[in-house]
Parts: structure tokens; sequence; C-alpha cells
């Protein structure tokens, strides 16, 4: 595509997007989002495009465009239980990989746009998906995870190895005879039937999520800027301490001395005090006698 196609195009696509942002204020933009419009932009054009992606938008792709991914999340949710009905011996190693269903990802808010090649089969499969329930990709997903059986089973049951292998989509697919496939299964397992199972694997993922956030708590605290930080402001705390205790020690150490040498200075005071009382005292008894005798 020449460069100047592929700007004008690149204007179109944004413009689309802004419009429907604009116009539905309740919609987040995600990452993966413009590979669906761009789809419907080569295909139908910017105008058609314009009215099936707001449409798809409030509908199909609701779900995704939240503000957070907590509905994205419990879709893929719904993976692995259609694997568990299909083939219990493929789901039993996928968890004790642990691989979870996050390299179904990009397959689902995609609509599979995203990594397929041949933009013919990336246009089939849209076909497929607008005429169908809003699920339909996950249960498209799940086709392809058991096409792939053999694939799966004879890779090292690790988390590592099960990702990459199911990350990567084979370009030769058949994609008529999964798309007949996916049909069936949404007939025999529908999402109503699955729903408690989802809700389970939400369950634990919340669990493994709060795990995850303790982990991630901790390495946000080993990056340099962090522990820089934290030992400045553990410096300005051991200097306002020692600062404190200083000033406490002054407070407890002076007015010791200072009692001690008002305790003194007053009962020397009390003493003199004293002794001049008596003086008085007896000036005032002799005082009489002293003054006949001066004065017969």
């Amino acid at each position: 595509m020449p460069d100047d196609q592929r700007e004008g195009l690149q204007e179109e696509l944004i413009d689309i997007i802004l419009h429907v942002l604009q116009r539905n204020p309740q919609l987040h933009y995600y990452q993966g989002y413009h590979d669906i419009v761009v789809t419907f932009l080569l295909v139908v054009g910017d105008r058609l495009a314009t009215a099936l992606v707001e449409k798809l938008s409030t509908h199909h792709l609701r779900d995704f465009m939240d503000s957070t991914m907590d509905n994205t999340k419990h879709i893929l949710n719904y993976l692995m239980p259609i694997i568990d009905q299909v083939n219990p011996e493929v789901h039993d190693f996928m968890q004790s990989a642990e691989v979870g269903t996050i390299f179904a990802l990009s397959w689902l808010i995609t609509w599979f746009g995203h990594v397929l090649s041949d933009f013919r089969h990336v246009v089939r499969l849209y076909d497929f998906f607008l005429a169908c329930h809003p699920l339909m990709p996950i249960y498209f997903a799940a086709v392809i995870v058991l096409h792939r059986e053999q694939e799966v089973l004879d890779c090292e049951c690790d988390m590592a190895s099960v990702h990459h292998l199911l990350s990567q989509i084979p370009q030769d697919l058949p994609y008529e005879s999964l798309i007949s496939k996916a049909g069936d299964l949404f007939v025999q397992f529908p999402p109503s039937e699955l729903a408690k199972e989802a809700a389970q694997a939400a369950q634990a993922e919340r669990t493994a999520a709060s795990t995850f956030k303790d982990f991630e708590l901790a390495s946000v605290q080993q990056r340099p800027d962090t522990v820089l930080r934290q030992r400045f402001r553990e410096r300005l705390r051991g200097e306002e301490r020692l600062r404190g205790e200083e000033r406490t020690k002054s407070i407890l150490t002076k007015p010791r001395t200072n009692r001690f040498v008002k305790l003194a200075v007053m009962g020397l005071t009390v003493a003199l005090g004293a002794a001049a009382l008596a003086m008085v005292k007896s000036a005032l008894e002799w005082a009489p006698k002293f003054q006949l005798q001066i004065f017969p």
C-alpha cells in the first residue's frame, strides 16, 4: 500500500474511532479496537464502517469497552469449561500447566483480526461472528485449542511452553469446519449451562490476582527510584528521631541540675528566713526590758 494511501486510511480510522467515542462517552478505547475498525473500513468504506462499528461497540463489543477488563476476563473464563465438556484430558493438561486463558485475549478482543495474516480468513470469521451470539468468538477459540489437541498434549506441561504453543495460531486451519464445529458446541453447551463453571473460574482468578498484586507490590518496591526514596525517607526519620532524643535528653537532664540548685536555694532561703524570724521574735521579747533599762 502506498504511503499516501496508508496515511489517508489512518486518518479515516482515527476519525471513525473518535466519532464513536465522542457519541458514546460510556465507551472506552482498548488496545485492539482499531483492528476491528480497520477491517470494516477496508471492506465497506468509512461511511458505512462508522455506522457498523458504532452499533457493534454498543452490542457485540460492549464488554470490551468498559473502563476495566472485568467483563472481558469473565468472557475468557468460558473457554476452559467449553474445552472440559469436549475433551477433559486437554482441559486437565492445561490446568496442570497453569496456562490460564490470557493466550486467547487478543483472539477475543480483535475477533482474530490481529493474529491471522490472511485477510480472507479474517473477513470470513467476521461474517460468522456478526451473525451469531456475542460469545461466539470464545467458542471458536475453544475449537482452535481442541483442534490442536495432539500438539497440546505433546507439549511440555508447563505454563511457558503451552502458552507459547497456543499463542501461535497456524495459518492453514480448516476454517469452515471449525466454524461449523463452533456453532455445534454453542448449541450443545450454551452459555447459560456454563455460567456456573465460568463464575468458579472467576473466583479462582481473583484469588490468583490477589497473590499477584502482592507480588506486584513487592516488585514495585524493588524499583531503584522507589528504593532511593524509601532510603531518603528512612534517613529523614532517623535524623528526626535523633533530634527528638536529643531534645528529650535536654529536657530530662538539664532540669534535674536546675532542680537541685533550686532546692538548695529554697532550703537556704527557708533556713535564713527561720533564723531571721527567730531573731525578730527575740528582739521583740527583749525590746521592752531593754527600753526600761534605758529609760527607768
